[in-house]
């Protein structure tokens, strides 16, 4: 065992880091633009991001068919993913207005089940000993599972809204956090 590969770094190095800072930066400057959008015009702001997700989803499902050629291994499920991609991506490009509705519902309704199942899981932990706490986010989480899954169009119109105000905050949190990075 040689001496150098047991001795310690220099001081003078520094300690590298997974990002540099002002990608970060950049990220939150886009957060807050993004957040700005969503709370100044929901409605076009989450169309347009609508749209970016199909053509997002179309370029994914032929990219996995391709894959198939290059590589073999799990063909099907690249096969399966590729053409649900490629319809899906198409279906949300041609019906801009229905899937700015519905994408959004459909995430008010997942979001709205997980809430439940949080909720039932916190009182059931709250009542084999989990304490108040438990109990109160699990009432809680119910509470707010069944009021989106009662509603769920009311819900995806104050998506964007809530999305535009936590973009607006982690852009702020992202920008903070680059200068104490820098």
């Amino acid at each position: 065992m040689s001496k150098e590969s047991s001795a310690p770094a220099p001081a003078t190095e520094a300690p590298v880091t997974g990002t540099p800072w002002w990608l970060v930066l950049l990220q939150g400057i886009f957060a807050i633009i993004l957040g700005l959008l969503l709370l100044s015009a929901p409605g076009m702001t989450t169309m347009v991001l609508i749209q970016f997700l199909g053509i997002y989803l179309l370029i994914i499902g032929v990219f996995n068919l391709v894959g198939i050629f290059l590589d073999r291994s799990r063909w099907g499920w690249k096969l399966f993913v590729g053409i649900a991609g490629i319809l899906g991506g198409i279906l949300v490009i041609q019906h801009p207005l229905w899937s700015t509705v519905l994408i959004p519902a459909t995430l008010v309704v997942i979001l709205g089940m997980l809430a439940l199942i949080a909720g039932i899981v916190g009182l059931i932990a709250a009542f084999q000993g989990g304490g108040w706490g438990a109990g109160i986010l699990g009432a809680l989480s119910l509470l707010i599972g069944l009021a989106l899954l009662g509603s769920p169009f009311l819900g995806a119109v104050a998506l964007p809204l809530a999305i535009g105000l936590l973009a607006l905050v982690g852009g702020i949190a992202a920008i903070v956090q680059a200068f104490r990075m820098k």
